[in-house]
């Protein structure tokens, strides 16, 4: 199941270019999509091997698409770099799925868990309002 899951996020790298989605690797990539901007973005951080962060992905993927004009999505694979083990370490991430949301570089709210697609859709209507 993991590899058939880990397929899946290799095919995401190729067509995230047409959503709001970005999987990132380095503190540079962090800066610039998530501090920099000034839309809201919903930093997912997971790892390979979990299983509700890979039941997870598909809302998210879907979202990013679907809003794609009103926030960004950024996946942060929480043990694929050091970059990315020190942004989970410096955010407090304790357990995953873990989605963190920003609003021009300052968190605003925090998911943890896997969810229904209506919470998190629901929370970012909220915070888009």
């Amino acid at each position: 199941m993991i590899c058939i899951m880990h397929e899946r996020h290799k095919d995401l790298q190729e067509y995230n270019e047409s959503m709001a989605l970005y999987n990132i690797t380095s503190r540079n990539e962090y800066e610039e999509k998530v501090v920099g901007s000034s839309r809201l973005v919903l930093v997912d951080f997971w790892a390979q091997w979990c299983p509700p962060c890979h039941a997870m992905a598909p809302t998210l993927e879907a979202l990013a698409s679907e809003l794609d004009d009103k926030f960004d999505v950024v996946k942060v694979d929480i043990e694929a770099t050091a970059d990315n083990g020190a942004l989970a370490h410096e955010h407090g991430v304790q357990s995953i799925p873990n989605m963190q949301l920003f609003r021009a570089g300052k968190q605003v709210d925090t998911i943890i868990g896997l969810v229904p697609r209506t919470v998190l859709e629901a929370k970012l209507k909220t915070l888009l309002a």
